[in-house]
């Protein structure tokens, strides 16, 4: 077995370094007992104590959540029937525009999207009386840019299909929409899951457009961690940035738990059926 070059694993280890050192240093400091952030004033846990009677964090971390679930689910919703069209009905009127449509959020800056949005908000509430900044219009605005990464990500799985099996389907009497639930559906749900939870990281990372179309009483967690961080890292920060990352390091350990043991039980069915 060759053995990678020394100036490669020097690289990858700066490279990684770089990477995960600010975020232990993140999580050792949110064990400080000073409020001064570059001050070791001792070890303690009451900035975790804190975050549970942070009602100002709370709520924007549980509005973070809905607006997170509201806006994938309906982004997965568009984004699938936009990629079936795409890749179903080669030719259709308006097919160019859909298209154009579904990729310009994927390159378009946040900012350029944040103030159209804004401005469209304003002109409907002026026009219809709604909506009205809040909790409504970041999950629509959310729902914008999510819904391209689900239809690129459907889309890409769609084209490896085999149309074969839903034809073969409605050859045996179950109609397009049938074959396409029992079929089709199963077949793309690897992506349709993971195409969520894209769409769920994405909402409950946005800052900026978010801080366009949200109204009064209606920050997300970015939006309260963003201010915070203005009038200088806290302590109560660090405790709450090392509860994310612990959260996002369980949930990825759990992944790679669930592939594996996925990957051992198709193995043991290969060997049952070969033996």
């Amino acid at each position: 077995m060759r053995r990678a070059p020394t100036g490669v694993l020097t690289v990858l280890l700066v490279g990684i370094a770089i990477l995960y050192l600010p975020i232990l240093v993140l999580i050792g400091y949110s064990f400080n007992a000073s409020p001064l952030v570059n001050i070791w004033g001792g070890f303690s846990t009451a900035w975790y104590g804190r975050l549970l009677h942070d009602s100002e964090l709370l709520s924007a971390a549980l509005l973070s959540l809905e607006v997170g679930v509201a806006a994938s689910t309906c982004a997965v919703i568009l984004g699938t029937l936009a990629a079936t069209a795409l890749v179903r009905f080669r030719y259709f009127h308006g097919r160019l525009l859909l298209t154009g449509m579904v990729n310009a959020p994927l390159v378009m800056p946040e900012v350029i999207t944040g103030i159209t949005q804004l401005l469209l908000f304003v002109s409907m509430v002026h026009l219809f009386s709604w909506p009205h900044r809040g909790f409504t219009t970041i999950v629509i605005s959310h729902v914008t840019f999510c819904t391209a990464y689900v239809t690129v990500t459907v889309q890409a799985r769609l084209m490896s299909a085999d149309r074969s099996l839903e034809e073969a389907a409605m050859d045996l009497g179950a109609s397009p929409a049938r074959a396409f639930l029992e079929v089709t559906l199963p077949i793309i749900a690897p992506a349709i899951i993971s195409s969520w939870l894209l769409c769920f990281t994405l909402s409950l990372d946005d800052l900026v457009i978010s801080s366009f179309v949200a109204g009064p009483g209606a920050s997300t967690l970015p939006m309260v961690i963003y201010a915070k961080v203005k009038l200088g890292v806290s302590p109560d920060v660090n405790a709450l940035a090392s509860l994310i990352v612990c959260a996002l390091g369980l949930c990825i350990i759990g992944a790679r738990w669930l592939m594996v043991r996925g990957e051992r039980r198709r193995a043991l069915d290969a060997r049952l059926a070969a033996g």
